[in-house]
């Protein structure tokens, strides 16, 4: 599983506490937790006000760089933002998104060409996220016919569906693991990522929720995910997907991981 680490977003509170007093001690401890239990990219998005948003970003990179080798994510809504920060990136990471909103393809995708940096693709366009698989998977067509223009591989790229709430959409795990199928089947080299928390967004019990939805999701075929790599229930269900899915060899990962404190209850 390929785990793009979300702690360090201007949204949490105490994340965006720590940028408004540039703590940056805080800011790389999160950074550093978050490789130490598993991440492959660290997400930075400032969640600012937009005339403060690229010096924010910048300096939450800068900050991240010097504390982990773990590559970087930008995330920003804003392409033009990412655009600005991309200079200062150290080695090459993950960009946070494109779609088919507004000119993000024509701004980001030029960026990735010639080089081995990956980008998140949302299946979403100017109308706002469709309910319905099959304009996912058009939209997903669509994101790799023009990243393949910079000669971006699908290997490169990590389509989100855009997981719907359980609470307003009685469908939507079917409907997202329906969608990760039909992508897989297209691109098979393809990454389907997502936050799968959101799911459980509104009910009550939400770990119970994101845990066993996190487990649908793997079985359907997704192999990254936006989440928190500190949360120890969630780790676990990943590796025991992949124990119970027969792609842990006699269950090496899952056992290591429980030998190392990856997993499990902490004893005190």
């Amino acid at each position: 599983m390929i785990i793009i680490g979300e702690k360090i977003n201007g949204t949490i509170p105490l994340v965006k506490e720590a940028i408004e007093k540039r703590d940056a001690d805080f800011i790389a401890d999160q950074a550093v937790k978050q490789t130490e239990a598993g991440a492959s990219f660290i997400d930075v998005c400032a969640s600012t006000a937009p005339e403060y948003e690229i010096e924010t970003l910048k300096w939450l990179m800068e900050v991240v760089q010097d504390a982990t080798d773990t590559p970087v994510c930008i995330d920003s809504p804003n392409p033009r933002v990412i655009e600005a920060v991309f200079k200062y990136a150290n080695k090459p990471g993950m960009l946070n998104s494109i779609s088919e909103e507004g000119d993000k393809c024509e701004v980001l995708l030029p960026l990735l060409e010639g080089n081995t940096w990956e980008v998140v693709g949302l299946t979403c366009d100017d109308r706002g996220i469709p309910n319905d698989v099959k304009t996912k998977v058009d939209i997903t067509k669509i994101l790799v016919e023009k990243a393949a223009q910079y000669s971006i591989t699908p290997d490169r790229i990590h389509i989100d569906p855009c997981v719907m709430a359980l609470s307003t959409e009685n469908n939507s795990m079917l409907n997202f693991a329906a969608e990760i199928k039909a992508i897989k089947e297209l691109y098979p080299t393809i990454h389907v990522t997502g936050a799968i928390s959101n799911i459980s967004f509104g009910l009550p019990l939400r770990p119970l929720l994101n845990k066993t939805a996190m487990a649908f999701a793997i079985d359907a075929g997704m192999d990254s995910a936006v989440m928190d790599p500190l949360n120890r229930d969630l780790m676990g269900t990943i590796f025991a997907t992949y124990a119970l899915m027969g792609q842990d060899k006699h269950c090496r990962k899952y056992s290591k991981a429980f030998r190392a404190g990856e997993i499990g209850q902490v004893h005190k």
